[in-house]
């Protein structure tokens, strides 16, 4: 790992930074649909649905979180249980140094230590500099749903990639 880098699994304490991570991707529109920012209330919600399975960990620097990955659920019927869908979210003054790498690689290593066999993303097509770390990483482009969502009152489209984790 990165000097002064380090991988955690997060904590309710740490809410308000990963908030803030994840509303600078929202103001971005680079990673998400969402539109509104999001507030405390609504995080701990979204971190109560997470359990030791469905791993949300974030990386420090220098004890200063700037990034957080979490495995989703991908669908509730059974048959799915082997596939997470995967988020990420760096920090602004972060992005294109690294951390995405560091935060692949550890929530690779934990969704195959949960028992996850695959990890399935979402990522809009014209988003280059999170597509290349997931290509480097081996995930490959499944297909591309048109119109998949609304971002700014106009349809945009949405590539999901994939990578097997456990043939």
């Amino acid at each position: 790992m990165k000097k002064g880098f380090n991988t955690r699994l997060a904590s309710i304490y740490d809410l308000e930074a990963i908030l803030f991570i994840y509303n600078q991707g929202i103001e971005d529109k680079i990673a998400t649909l969402e539109e509104d920012q999001k507030d405390i209330n609504y995080m701990t919600e979204w971190f109560n649905t997470h359990n030791e399975r469905f791993a949300i960990i974030v990386i420090e620097d220098n004890d200063e979180i700037v990034g957080w990955a979490s495995l989703n659920v991908y669908s509730n019927r059974c048959a799915y249980s082997g596939v997470a869908d995967l988020s990420i979210y760096i920090r602004r003054d972060y992005r294109g140094k690294g951390v995405g790498s560091l935060l692949l690689k550890e929530i690779e290593c934990t969704a195959i230590k949960n028992d996850f066999n695959k990890i399935v993303l979402f990522t809009f097509p014209f988003n280059n500099l999170g597509q290349g770390l997931y290509k480097k990483y081996s995930y490959r482009e499944v297909g591309v749903f048109k119109n998949q969502g609304k971002l700014d009152g106009r349809f945009v489209d949405v590539m999901i990639m994939e990578k097997i984790l456990i043939p």
